[in-house]
C-alpha cells in the first residue's frame, strides 16, 4: 500500500512539472511574437517616415 501511495504522489508531482513546462513554453512563444511584431512595426514606420529619427549635431 505504501508503494501505491508513493507512486501516485510521484505521478502528481511529474504532471505539475509538465504543466509548468507547457505554460513556460507558451509564455516564451507569446513574448517572441510580441517582440517580433514590435520590431516589424518599427521597420515599417521607419520606411514610411524616413525622417522619424532626430538629426544629431
Amino acid at each position: 500500500m505504501k508503494n501505491l501511495g508513493l507512486s501516485v504522489l510521484m505521478s502528481l508531482l511529474c504532471t505539475a512539472c509538465a504543466v509548468y513546462t507547457v505554460a513556460d513554453a507558451a509564455v516564451s512563444v507569446g513574448a517572441t511574437v510580441v517582440k517580433t511584431t514590435v520590431k516589424a512595426t518599427g521597420a515599417v514606420i521607419d520606411a514610411v517616415i524616413p525622417d522619424s529619427k532626430p538629426n544629431k549635431k
